[in-house]
């Protein structure tokens, strides 16, 4: 017979929860864990794209002896968007072959008869070989996402009835005064009118892209593990992020040094735009919210589309700063930016990727962008063949310009 004296055997109430609350501490201590080690994953997706895209672009520059061209296609044909591209199809179509996807590509190289819900067009309304503008909402190839061209970081997903987006753009390098379309119209003509035309503008194409012109290998002097080609940024995800969303400064973007537009940032949140920005003075956007809030008009936001707010970048302002732009599809002082804490990932032109931080040495930010005058007695050609104002990370932006890089990148 047992004793009646015998203990049960059990948890307390107490002790129940003693070890419910230790439980919860080990929970909470290990969730910010299992968020960097997922941060860490995408950051290496990431890097995994851009080395992809840097073979691609070089092979493609071994079969075809240069870069793809930025803005470039078919010419314009009676303004008609159904026919023609107008001349403005980004890089990254070219290399759609080199980065695995061939039958995307072979939609886009080959007449289309197609509309996005899967219906057939009338006869003798096809779209063309190399397809129609890269902003058309009903060509299908356009509204498809190519993976590569997405770093999984960033959370912003296109609906089904957009153009697909990117997080990848083109160096076009440390000065920007007429950089929109290279003196080439989208009728394919080339011309010198004034300081604006072919001739007078590629002195300023100082990145390894220039807008409708090809660049080769041979013209990097500066040396390809130098000097950056592409750089990875944000979709904007139309909650006024500055490094996503695009103020319109109209011709002032000339005039002013990249540091004025900071006043046009929120200063209890200095990564977002001020929301009201009709007040205190700011006159260039002449009374009006100084931003494009056209949902179609942010970074990122089409991947066919070679105007400079889709598909490049500048080394002017520092990673994950701010961009401003003349007016919707000219050229602009737009930064690089991603997901990533503390940076942004580059490609540098001999195909490495290296990670850039916000912090990098971005030189005198109130400098007048080469093209104009700078208050410097040198007028307004004074930068030609200079190095480049905006530190490190211009010298990294440009292609020719004889600066000594001693920083160790990859380390």
């Amino acid at each position: 017979m047992k004793s009646s004296n015998a203990r049960r055997s059990g948890f307390t109430l107490v002790e129940l929860l003693v070890v419910i609350a230790i439980i919860g501490i080990l929970v909470g201590l290990l969730l910010p864990a299992v968020q960097a080690a997922r941060e860490a994953a995408r950051r290496m997706s990431c890097s995994n794209n851009f080395k992809q895209i840097g073979l691609a672009l070089h092979n493609y520059h071994s079969a075809y002896k240069n870069l793809p061209k930025n803005a470039g296609g078919t010419y314009n044909v009676s303004g008609n968007g159904d026919k023609s591209n107008f001349n403005w199809l980004s890089w990254m179509v070219g290399i759609t072959p080199f980065i695995e996807q061939q039958a995307l590509w072979e939609q886009i190289s080959n007449p289309f008869n197609k509309n996005r819900n899967g219906s057939t067009r009338a006869p003798g309304s096809e779209y063309p070989a190399m397809g129609p503008n890269p902003w058309h909402q009903n060509y299908q190839p356009w509204l498809t996402q190519v993976p590569t061209y997405r770093c999984p970081s960033d959370p912003i997903v296109a609906i089904s009835e957009r153009v697909a987006f990117t997080n990848y753009a083109a160096n076009n390098g440390d000065a920007i005064f007429e950089q929109a379309d290279g003196g080439c119209n989208r009728e394919g003509r080339c011309g010198n009118w004034g300081g604006w035309g072919e001739e007078d503008s590629e002195r300023w194409a100082r990145g390894v892209f220039r807008f409708r012109h090809f660049t080769k290998f041979r013209d990097i002097t500066d040396g390809l593990a130098n000097t950056i080609m592409a750089g990875e940024h944000i979709v904007n995800d139309r909650a006024l992020r500055a490094s996503g969303t695009i103020m319109a400064a109209d011709n002032a973007v000339w005039d002013q040094p990249p540091a004025y537009w900071k006043r046009y940032l929120d200063p209890e949140r200095p990564a977002y735009i001020n929301g009201d920005t009709s007040t205190g003075g700011l006159s260039p956007c002449g009374g009006k919210p100084c931003y494009d809030g056209n949902a179609n008009h942010g970074r990122g936001r089409r991947w066919p589309d070679g105007r400079p707010e889709f598909s490049t970048f500048n080394t002017i302002t520092p990673p994950n700063s701010y961009n401003v732009q003349r007016w919707h599809g000219h050229a602009g002082t737009y930064c690089a930016s991603s997901y990533h804490q503390g940076g942004a990932h580059v490609l540098m032109s001999d195909g490495a990727v290296v990670f850039i931080t916000d912090s990098i040495e971005s030189g005198d930010q109130n400098h007048i962008a080469y093209g104009r005058d700078n208050g410097d007695g040198l007028g307004a050609n004074g930068g030609v063949g200079r190095e480049s104002p905006y530190g490190l990370w211009g010298a990294l932006g440009t292609k020719a310009s004889r600066e000594t890089i001693q920083e160790q990148l990859n380390q």
